[in-house]
């Protein structure tokens, strides 16, 4: 009789399971946004918040926040925008960001959110590459801009905003779903800054975070500690909870650490997004009243980070003095967030959660970097527990359509059907990814 044994052969390292209903055809990511204001026009969509006393900037109702876009939608376009053109903006932390934003996305524009902080030195290229039909610039921050706008470019300053605005509310343009809706910029590994082009349908993509990362519902009441440039705040504060009828809280008043726990008391935020580092200074701004810090927190049910990695250390400091939980999300400016913990399904100790439900993620062989783009040598995902490449797969919907004007950069991204991320992963037995950092170069803050 043979005694010979085999050894168990382990589960190759993809997660695909099945996500939202497929994007239609004809999407458009504004009127998607948007669409609660059918449904309860006189709820609260926004606030922006001035202080942690209750102080309160602007706040909108769903309905005139949806007649106020349609309307610039219409300036825009009375004002010459054509489908395709290019708006970018430069504006701070008030309503006027999204409501340019969505409104240059319903006429059939791209957006192009920029940084505020950037000096006219270095958004002046950025705006050359892109060339925008309209470059939006909010009060206080024109200094620096007057050799760094490319001629051609129409500068909207605050006044010129507010008069779009006056515009009749017209219909959103019909647009597709692999149709360009904004260009954002990043460094990636390389020196300058890289623009990557999204479609319409990356908003309907983001729904596989409602459940796989921040337990969303029509109820909550979303804080965030961003600026509405930066696409995390964008999204997890803005598009996400306004299409799935929630209530947006952005704050515009000075950083103090302690203005957070202050500013859930008063608004009764149920779901707090930040930083890490947001969540640290919070702990040491609180120490020695740890019991008022459980008790302004009291209508939190969680917390959201990604940016930096979220030390463990960090996370069960949190929880302990706290009570709440904090739920990580790893993601790139690419595909934005698609590996995350939730309150549904907590991300093991040291991994950074599972590939949220909808995705087809996969760790795939290592080899030299100048091997990369050899679809075949990594078509077939390791075993799992073997560390790899972490590929997105191209079918993803929130998948960028490339990168703005350099087609040799967005072909060696791919292998195959894989998405590169640029990092190095491993899949646990369970599906969990634990991060093993990058497969190449450092990355420069915006490329500078």
């Amino acid at each position: 009789m043979s005694t010979e044994t085999t050894e168990p052969t382990l589960s190759p390292s993809l997660a695909d399971t099945d996500g939202p209903a497929p994007c239609p055809a004809r999407f458009n990511m504004a009127r998607h946004v948007l669409a609660p204001a059918r449904q309860k026009p006189d709820d609260v969509a926004l606030r922006v918040l001035a202080d942690g006393a209750g102080g309160v900037l602007e706040e909108w109702r769903y309905a005139d926040m949806d007649r106020a876009i349609r309307g610039t939608a219409a300036g825009l376009q009375a004002a010459g925008l054509a489908p395709g053109d290019r708006v970018a903006l430069r504006l701070g932390n008030t309503s006027t960001f999204p409501i340019l934003f969505f409104a240059t996305i319903a006429a059939g524009g791209v957006a192009v959110p920029t940084a505020a902080g950037l000096t006219g030195r270095e958004l002046g290229p950025l705006l050359a590459r892109v060339a925008p039909r309209f470059l939006a610039i909010g009060e206080g921050l024109d200094t620096g801009l007057a050799e760094a706008v490319p001629a051609g470019v129409t500068c909207l300053p605050t006044e010129a905003l507010a008069e779009l605005a006056q515009h009749a509310p017209g219909p959103i343009a019909e647009t597709g779903a692999e149709d360009p809706a904004f260009l954002i910029f990043t460094s990636g590994t390389s020196g300058s800054p890289r623009g990557v082009l999204h479609a319409q349908r990356s908003a309907w993509a983001r729904r596989m975070m409602w459940d796989g990362w921040y337990g969303l519902g029509p109820e909550d009441r979303v804080l965030h500690a961003g600026a509405f440039n930066w696409t995390y705040t964008l999204g997890a504060g803005l598009t996400d909870p306004w299409a799935a009828g929630a209530r947006a809280l952005v704050y515009a008043g000075p950083r103090d650490p302690g203005v957070w726990r202050q500013l859930i008391a008063a608004e009764r935020a149920t779901i707090f997004a930040a930083v890490p580092g947001v969540y640290r200074k919070a702990l040491k701004a609180a120490e020695g009243d740890e019991v008022g810090l459980a008790r302004d927190l009291a209508s939190l049910r969680h917390g959201l980070t990604a940016g930096e990695r979220l030390s463990p250390v960090l996370g069960d400091a949190w929880q302990a003095k706290t009570g709440k939980r904090l739920h990580e999300a790893l993601g790139m400016s690419e595909c934005s967030t698609f590996i995350s913990g939730s309150p549904a399904r907590p991300a093991p100790r040291d991994t950074a959660g599972f590939p949220q439900p909808g995705r087809r993620v996969a760790i795939l062989p290592e080899g030299r970097r100048e091997n990369l783009r050899d679809p075949g040598a990594h078509a077939t995902p390791v075993p799992r527990g073997t560390p790899g490449l972490l590929g997105v797969s191209r079918r993803d919907p929130g998948l960028m359509l490339g990168y703005w004007q350099d087609p040799e950069a967005t072909a060696a991204a791919f292998c195959g059907e894989w998405f590169l991320t640029g990092d190095r992963a491993v899949m646990t037995p369970e599906g969990a990814i634990r991060h093993l950092g990058r497969a190449d170069d450092i990355m420069n803050a915006l490329g500078y």
